[in-house]
């Protein structure tokens, strides 16, 4: 009897642990010394071999087994569902030879549920009913996941009802599947009840729910559940910190992001990588970058493929080369630098930042390339002026046998409208369909037409519009207005401004659209009379700013847009702006008032540093024109 105790326990053991090598050589001891006779030990091998996803070798122990019991079923059909082999089980629980117990209906409903086999699902349910298996917690909350895996969350909810004693599992089962079947308010309401029935919430009661506020905006009930988080400390766990984190991302509440992150715990990759890609996107490069030193040197956190394609589109966003390069020498060092994802983030770098002979030596070094390298690659091109050399990726591309989608099209049409290749671009829109059974959108007709209307083919491109659909589409009568303007065709173009009048009336684009083509065309009273009809609406032009850097790197070139009465004012602000951001270090030399085309001279690290500064001052004389509204206010 000792020895039978002692392999049982080993062979538990082997199961816990996976161990299937020491399991294997359990069971060879176990057939040596003629132990399988007995059904507790052949049940421990069976189990053993479940548990390490050799079905194939627990079922032969099953099959082989000259007594079987109820374990040995349980440990077997458990086995089937865990190991994937869903169907396997429930033709097994069929089979079954005795009456089944709370395991054996348990694994069964849970083979239901992965394979949302409702009618399977009803009939178990019932024989459960009847065995007076159902009621109880342990079968009660897989048929409770089995419905709402089905979206039959009414019959989830009348067997949560019928429970004899719901537990913790019972409510997060109901929260996940309401949020799964989008009735997220029901998801929130079962955590308030199950708050209010004296059960304390754990960390997967939480994760549907963060997971929700994340993909929507229930930022406030985020919020609601960010505190009760706060109150049972799971907040400082990185599962729960992360869903924060990402909730306060999403909505782009950075600082809220920064102080989940600084509450975690044990930091793992993934909370780094949500802080490097929150400030990537929504605030600045410099702190991204800073995040991404600490990780790696301070705190030896390994980054992964999703860390550097935050880093790469922050250094993309904000062009600058140089810290991408620095990242790219990094790269190189790291088995990370064969990851297509990782080089598509390079190639998208590189491009954005202008260096376009840098992102095709990414390209062309790449082992592997996906459809996103090479719609990567086709729109730097296309961005870049050079549509011949991304038509002839396109050709590389066909020839791969990588299936274009809606967006190679697009940077295909685009490559083409940007340089003047009408042809080729007709030709491809006019195949996109039949070649590729890529039905165009309104993006794709935008561009065609856009192409169009700049080659001067303004009735060719109207005619576009009537067989798509598109004549109250706001960006495609722009396109074609621009058009207009830029070939002189003022009758059409005033046509086309009356349309855009009509769909946009709350947009001063239109007015300033009619009144640049009035002006391209000399006629100034009418350019006037836009101008007024501008104003009399009651809305205003947006300012314009262009920065752009010198040679040397020690100055900022920039042309502010804005009325000559307020310009003064504008400069006296901003100098004094620039002065407190850079420290005394800023000189604002102007080059023509009258045009708003001035420099700035001095330790300027980056232009947003100056738009910053041109924002604020316009936010200043915003302020000082309500203050001075019942004297008439600033002219302009």
């Amino acid at each position: 009897m000792m020895i039978l105790e002692t392999f049982g326990t080993l062979l538990q053991q082997c199961s816990k642990t996976k161990a299937f090598s020491h399991g294997l050589a359990l069971h060879a001891v176990v057939l040596k010394k003629g132990l399988q006779s007995h059904v507790f030990i052949s049940n421990q091998v069976l189990n053993m071999y479940a548990k390490c996803g050799h079905t194939v070798l627990a079922r032969k122990v099953f099959d082989e087994m000259s007594h079987r019991n109820l374990v040995s079923w349980s440990a077997m059909l458990s086995g089937y569902d865990q190991c994937g082999e869903h169907w396997m089980a429930l033709h097994m629980f069929a089979q079954i030879q005795h009456p089944p117990n709370e395991y054996i209906f348990a694994s069964a409903v849970s083979a239901c549920a992965s394979l949302t086999a409702l009618e399977q699902g009803r009939q178990i349910h019932a024989q459960s009913l009847k065995s007076g298996y159902a009621s109880i917690s342990f079968v009660s909350n897989s048929l409770i996941s089995m419905y709402m895996k089905c979206g039959q969350c009414n019959d989830a909810m009348s067997v949560y009802d019928n429970s004899i004693r719901p537990n913790s599992v019972s409510y997060n089962a109901l929260i996940s599947g309401f949020i799964e079947n989008c009735e997220p308010e029901k998801g929130f309401e079962v955590f308030k009840l199950m708050l209010r029935q004296g059960f304390v919430p754990d960390r997967f009661s939480f994760v549907g729910l963060f997971g929700f506020c994340t993909k929507s905006d229930y930022l406030r009930i985020g919020m609601s559940m960010h505190c009760q988080a706060i109150k049972l400390e799971l907040d400082s766990t990185p599962l729960i910190g992360n869903l924060i984190m990402t909730m306060y991302a999403k909505s782009i509440f950075v600082d809220e992001v920064e102080r989940a992150f600084r509450l975690i715990k044990d930091k793992d990759v993934i909370s780094w990588n949500t802080l490097i890609s929150a400030y990537s996107h929504y605030v600045d490069e410099a702190k991204s970058l800073m995040y991404f030193k600490e990780m790696v040197h301070e705190c030896n956190i390994r980054p992964d493929d999703f860390t550097f394609a935050s880093i790469l589109a922050a250094c993309a966003c904000h062009a600058s080369i140089r810290h991408g390069k620095q990242i790219h020498g990094y790269l190189i060092r790291t088995k990370l630098y064969q990851d297509v994802g990782v080089n598509n983030a390079l190639v998208s770098m590189y491009a954005k930042c202008g260096s376009i002979g840098y992102a095709h030596y990414v390209f062309n070094k790449m082992s592997y390339r996906n459809l996103v390298s090479w719609n990567t690659m086709i729109a730097a091109f296309g961005n870049h002026g050079l549509g011949e050399r991304a038509t002839d990726i396109f050709e590389q591309m066909k020839a791969t046998r990588v299936k274009p989608d809606s967006v190679t099209l697009i940077g295909l049409l685009i490559a083409c409208n940007h340089s003047g290749l009408v042809r080729k671009g007709e030709i491809y829109f006019n195949e996109m369909e039949e070649a590729y059974g890529i039905a165009p959108n309104i993006e794709h007709v935008s561009c065609l037409i856009d192409m169009l209307g700049r080659a001067g083919r303004i009735s060719e491109a109207e005619e576009y519009m009537k067989k798509f659909h598109h004549w109250n589409d706001p960006i495609v009568l722009g396109s074609l207005l621009s058009a207009c303007r830029l070939h002189g065709n003022t009758i059409k173009g005033e046509h086309l401004a009356k349309q855009l009048l009509e769909v946009q009336p709350a947009t001063s684009s239109p007015y300033v659209l009619l009144s640049n083509l009035y002006a391209s065309d000399g006629m100034w009273n009418d350019v006037t009379n836009a101008r007024k009809m501008l104003k009399g609406s009651g809305l205003r032009k947006e300012q314009g700013l262009v920065c752009s850097k010198s040679m040397d790197l020690e100055e900022w070139i920039i042309v502010v847009l804005v009325p000559h009465a307020i310009l003064k004012l504008l400069l006296v602000v901003l100098v004094m702006l620039l002065n407190i951001t850079l420290g005394g270090l800023g000189i604002l030399c102007p080059i023509a008032q009258a045009t708003g085309t001035f420099i700035v001279a001095g330790a300027v690290q980056t232009h947003f540093c100056v738009q910053a500064c041109i924002q604020e001052a316009y936010g200043v004389l915003e302020a000082l024109n309500l203050a001075l509204r019942h004297r008439g206010g600033l002219d302009g």
